[in-house]
């Protein structure tokens, strides 16, 4: 099993929760947009405190640190029958001047014996949570519902 960690920034907008997501990188989602889209996270290892393991993958996707903030265990979650992902959110205004992404190597195009490279996260924003809905990989749409049970119980 994989294990990763990420963190899940939100907001209040004036179209009520907003959150923090990047889009993935790379030829295979150049083009698209619907479940294109990721909380900023990565894998680490058996060892390492999921934590640490989410501001470090964070600040390596955003090219800027995490905010300083309140960090909150939202849950771990099954991603795929192979990736499990350990999530932190916090409120926090994040507006970095530009995202700067670490980046991976691929065989582009594939058989042609070309390696390049690609940025991880190619850009990321605020977006109101039903649109995160429909923009976020289908693995992590649970991911929303966690952090809305959570906002939603602070209010009520």
């Amino acid at each position: 099993m994989i294990t990763s960690a990420g963190i899940l920034l939100y907001r209040w907008g004036a179209e009520g929760l907003e959150v923090w997501i990047g889009h993935m990188g790379g030829p295979f989602w150049a083009r698209k947009d619907e479940h294109a889209w990721s909380i900023p996270k990565g894998e680490y290892l058996p060892e390492e405190e999921p934590l640490t393991a989410a501001l470090r993958e964070f600040a390596e996707e955003m090219g800027t640190p995490a905010p300083d903030a309140e960090y909150e265990l939202l849950g771990s979650y099954r991603q795929s029958a192979q990736k499990t992902v350990t999530v932190y959110a916090a409120e926090a205004d994040f507006a970095p001047e530009r995202i700067a992404s670490n980046t991976f190597e691929l065989e582009w195009p594939r058989g042609s014996g070309q390696m390049r490279e690609y940025p991880e996260i190619d850009r990321a924003g605020w977006f109101p949570e039903p649109v995160a809905r429909t923009k976020l990989v289908k693995g992590q749409a649970q991911v929303l519902d966690a952090l809305v049970r959570m906002v939603g119980e602070r209010d009520g």
